[in-house]
């Protein structure tokens, strides 16, 4: 069972969202929050093991309520539900440390798979937001280098990291929260290759998973 913390100020939303839940036989709601700081708190003493995070919360915001969890639990892992959808607002999240970004009109098919994801160390984005992340967001510090018309940085995937063209690709996928079928085919390779580009991309990145490499692919504007 995926021990799920659910932080939300409104009231109808936590009722909706715990109902949605109720009838997922994998996930288990063991908390919920109407406030950052009480989410903060639960956070510490129910050690769930995916937090479903709302960015515009009293007391203390979302983005702060992760980075504060992550100081001392970055194995907890974070999905911010939300309806901001800026550029500024999903870059300080995954800054922040969150897994995952989701917006509040998915469906509840696709709100349960992005926490399955996370869990899973899988980055989920969610569709409406993926496209814009891979094409816009990029670091301060990269950019005297350039991004593509694909939305890939080579140029600093190479000088940061010794990332090749066809890694820099697969690093793309990655964010966008393919698997290794998917990125193989995406690519026309064999799911086997792909494979080992995933592997030496988190190699080479230093990440553990791909919800790190996605994190650390958007704050340093690599994609």
């Amino acid at each position: 069972m995926i021990k799920t913390l659910l932080v939300e100020d409104h009231e109808l939303t936590r009722l909706g969202l715990s109902m949605i839940l109720s009838k997922e036989s994998e996930i288990e709601l063991i908390g919920e929050a109407d406030n950052g700081l009480k989410g903060v708190e639960l956070a510490k003493r129910l050690n769930p093991d995916v937090i479903v995070m709302d960015i515009g919360l009293p007391q203390v915001d979302g983005i702060e309520a992760t980075r504060r969890i992550k100081a001392y639990n970055p194995d907890c892992k974070i999905l911010i539900f939300t309806s901001k959808d800026s550029e500024d607002d999903i870059f300080d999240a995954f800054k922040s440390g969150a897994d995952g970004y989701v917006m509040k009109d998915t469906s509840s098919e696709q709100f349960c798979t992005a926490i399955k994801s996370v869990y899973q160390g899988v980055a989920w984005l969610d569709p409406a937001i993926a496209k814009l992340v891979l094409t816009n967001i990029q670091s301060p510090k990269n950019r005297t280098t350039f991004n593509t018309s694909d939305g890939i940085n080579y140029q600093a995937g190479k000088e940061l990291y010794g990332l090749t063209e066809r890694e820099m690709e697969v690093l793309s996928l990655i964010v966008e929260g393919l698997t290794n079928s998917q990125i193989a085919e995406n690519l026309t390779i064999t799911t086997y290759t792909a494979k080992a580009h995933v592997h030496s991309v988190l190699q080479k990145l230093s990440a553990g998973t791909r919800a790190k490499a996605t994190q650390k692919a958007i704050t340093e504007g690599l994609v």
